[in-house]
């Protein structure tokens, strides 16, 4: 018995000391939840609120939730934003799926230790190759709005208004994007054809 318990252990062990642990647990329960626990958001573009709190695992040298723990709670929220408005249904029933291409982030105000908050994200729209959601991070205690990160999701199999076209069984003119995200679109578009030149890859080619 102690052997099995000891053999247990050293496994867990092993588990968050070379692998993410709680990331590779956390996604697949977010998705899980969104799906079985929660009602089906018919509405592709309401926004969703997903609700976090600064542990100490999450904190840099400053005492301040780590920027790149933003990264990680955004993309939480957002698994469990698709999994509920239906969009990770949709691309696996098409046998497609979406990966992330590009992201950035605004940092406004310090998230500290055990502070609540709440991940809001919702779909801005998408063009013939990438879905655009917003996340925005906000204090439970004012309602500041304390980062921004904007995301590109490339969906790799099939285009992003065929599967909105199978989630809503009819054909849906995308929403104009906002201009700061247009422009954040087109910086993304310049920067692919300066690294495609470098690398000396013609137009044509699709990787970002």
């Amino acid at each position: 018995m102690l052997e099995l318990l000891a053999a247990a252990l050293a496994l867990a062990l092993a588990y968050f000391a070379l692998l993410d642990g709680w990331y590779l647990v956390r996604v697949p329960c977010a998705v899980l939840r969104a799906r079985l626990l929660q009602p089906r958001v018919r509405d592709l573009l309401a926004e969703q609120r997903y609700p976090g709190r600064v542990l100490p695992s999450d904190l840099d040298l400053l005492l301040h939730m780590n920027n790149a723990r933003y990264l990680r709670e955004a993309d939480v929220a957002r698994a469990a934003h698709l999994a509920r408005c239906g969009v990770l249904g949709a691309l696996r029933e098409l046998g497609a799926h979406a990966v992330l291409a590009a992201s950035c982030a605004r940092y406004r105000r310090s998230l500290r230790l055990f502070e609540a908050f709440e991940v809001r994200t919702r779909l801005l729209g998408w063009d013939h190759r990438a879905f655009y959601l917003e996340a925005r991070f906000v204090s439970a205690r004012d309602g500041f709005v304390c980062a921004l990160l904007r995301s590109r999701q490339h969906v790799v199999g099939v285009t992003p208004e065929r599967v909105v076209q199978h989630l809503c069984k009819r054909r849906v003119e995308p929403p104009e994007l906002p201009e700061d995200l247009q422009h954040w679109v087109s910086y993304n578009e310049a920067s692919s054809r300066l690294l495609r030149a470098e690398s000396g890859l013609d137009a044509s080619s699709k990787d970002q």
